[in-house]
């Protein structure tokens, strides 16, 4: 069947209208998937933590210097000694040591001590007395030449020997008898020398733990019965602190 001109005209441009749409919609939809196919996709980075605070390694004695001018030292000390030139029991005496120093060089200084030793004496049997347990005491005073040995940041090693007098208390708690009753001596003021050294443990720059070991020498007298004169040489140790000033040679 021949259509007419006119029919087949609309006809054409019908089909023309339907197919121009239906490609442009094809060509957006390659576009979009050729830009979506180009773009870099996001990638998720973890979050990078920044810390609280930085560990900082403080060595604390690492100021430590042996070039002070002055230092001084207290310390717990004890003493063992014996009341009287023949007595068989001693004494256990605690008490307190003040030392200081003035250093001359790097190695010598001029030291000097005040120490006090209190404690109870055994005695003699004296029943009829009741005298047990007196008290005694002793006091120095020595100065001399302290030595600087071997030294590191941690401690050091001195040595000294001091000369100086003692004053001992023998007579206090004998109930007015004389102290040939207990063997005691005499209340004397008596030449001494104390030969030892010091220990030191830094603490700090300024600050050392101090142990001090010592011979205490005393030339002790009686002046009854057979006057003797004789020297006692007992042990003494001390521990406690030093301090340290901070002004320079």
């Amino acid at each position: 069947m021949r259509l007419p001109v006119r029919y087949s005209v609309f006809l054409i441009a019908g089909v023309v209208g339907l197919c121009v749409p239906a490609a442009s919609l094809r060509a957006q939809g390659t576009a979009d998937q050729s830009s979506s196919s180009q773009t870099t996709p996001v990638q998720n980075t973890p979050n990078q933590t920044t810390p609280n605070g930085t560990y900082v390694s403080v060595d604390p004695l690492a100021k430590v210097r042996y070039d002070n001018k002055f230092d001084v030292s207290l310390t717990m000390a004890y003493d063992h000694m014996k009341a009287g030139p023949t007595l068989l029991q001693g004494s256990n005496l605690g008490g307190l040591d003040l030392t200081g120093s003035m250093w001359m060089t790097r190695h010598w200084a001029i030291e000097g001590s005040a120490r006090g030793y209190l404690g109870t004496s055994g005695a003699a049997p004296n029943a009829p007395l009741n005298i047990r347990g007196p008290f005694v005491s002793e006091y120095y005073f020595a100065a001399g030449p302290e030595w600087l040995g071997p030294h590191n940041k941690h401690g050091a090693i001195m040595a000294h020997a001091l000369v100086g007098g003692v004053y001992g208390d023998f007579e206090h708690d004998l109930r007015g008898q004389p102290p040939s009753v207990v063997g005691f001596y005499n209340n004397q003021i008596a030449p001494t020398a104390i030969i030892g050294g010091h220990f030191d443990l830094n603490r700090s720059p300024r600050w050392v733990f101090r142990i001090t070991p010592d011979a205490l020498m005393k030339w002790y007298s009686i002046d009854y019965g057979t006057k003797t004169t004789q020297w006692d040489v007992n042990f003494g140790i001390s521990v406690g602190l030093e301090y340290k000033f901070g002004k320079k040679r």
